[in-house]
């Protein structure tokens, strides 16, 4: 099968959607397809994967492209690259990941343009919260997580970390709710630390906030991390924190967790509890008691984390590239079929 993946965003760019394309990819060609990338990121490095990539694709180059290939997979909808591959009759399938999911309201043109080519589509959603969001059904496949780096090889005896939390620094994370719930948690857990890991717009807000609650010695800010670092600093630490605001579609990151040895506190809403499954707790959105009661329970019962986690191998199995990647190509095919 000659596969046309159209990713808006790839790799050297770090994202959820750059991170999906490249594993599928990878898997796709392991399994004897061939592959083609193309994608609005410019190279600014210059390795590139062992399968073509169409960086910036001129309309010529595009339309060549989709004309080689036998089907178009869409990771996150692209008008952009939709009207050529349907000028060119070539089946598309689309991966809803989320950006678009909220029902139009008002003019709202290319929300509603986006929505109808849903509806005349085949498609698939990484959560069955993303899947409730279209009035058309669509085929419930999960994001995957990087199984060669995001795996445990440390006992609980070399856990020394207490709560981490990795992703953009920005205010619908709820990484601000976070702190709240740290200075709450002072009297009944006085030793417990935070590690922050990410990069964004709020954080001098965030370490304001730090200092206002006098957190400063137990919260550390490093920025941002990938790979294998990332995987280490998630061995090190026994809980990994969601507390997003907003309704996550889906969340990789706590599959990247739980895969690391650490429990999962994450909320409640979208498609999160999918990802953490039996492996952790949930909490309202925005719910700052709540979370302070959760993290507390699991702080202070290190039994109840190890039953969580007994939970881990059967869960993530769900979510491993291989897995994902055939339900994929059994989709394309009975699409070509």
């Amino acid at each position: 099968m000659k596969l046309l993946i159209s990713s808006h965003a790839f790799l050297p760019s770090i994202g959820g959607i750059e991170t999906v394309s490249l594993l599928l990819a990878t898997e796709f060609t392991q399994q004897g397809d061939e592959v083609v990338v193309v994608t609005q990121t410019p190279n600014e490095n210059p390795e590139e994967p062992d399968w073509p990539v169409i960086r910036e694709p001129s309309l010529g180059a595009l339309f060549r492209a989709i004309q080689w290939c036998d089907i178009v997979w869409q990771n996150n909808l692209s008008l952009r690259t939709l009207w050529p591959a349907w000028l060119l009759h070539k089946p598309v399938v689309i991966t809803h990941q989320g950006s678009y999911c909220r029902r139009p309201a008002g003019i709202d043109l290319v929300q509603r343009i986006k929505h109808a080519v849903v509806q005349v589509t085949p498609s698939v959603a990484i959560s069955r919260a993303v899947a409730n969001c279209f009035r058309t059904a669509s085929v419930v496949i999960p994001n995957p997580y990087d199984v060669e780096i995001f795996k445990t090889s440390t006992s609980e005896l070399d856990r020394s970390g207490d709560l981490i939390f990795l992703g953009r620094l920005v205010s619908e994370k709820g990484v601000d709710l976070l702190l709240e719930a740290l200075a709450r948690l002072q009297i009944a857990e006085p030793r417990v630390r935070l590690t922050i890991v990410g990069t964004g717009p709020e954080q001098p807000a965030l370490r304001e906030l730090t200092a206002r609650l006098e957190l400063t010695e137990r919260v550390a800010f490093l920025g941002a991390k990938g790979g294998a670092a990332l995987a280490a600093l998630l061995r090190q630490h026994k809980i990994l924190v969601i507390p997003s605001r907003y309704d996550e579609p889906f969340g990789v990151v706590a599959l990247e967790g739980i895969a690391c040895g650490c429990a999962v506190v994450g909320s409640s809403g979208g498609g999160l509890p999918e990802a953490i499954g039996p492996c952790g707790l949930t909490f309202p959105n925005g719910d700052v008691e709540s979370l302070t009661r959760t993290l507390g329970q699991l702080l202070s019962r290190p039994n109840e984390r190890r039953r969580l986690l007994e939970n881990a191998p059967r869960h993530l199995a769900r979510f491993r590239p291989a897995v994902i990647a055939k339900e994929y190509r059994q989709l394309f095919l009975s699409t070509l079929s």
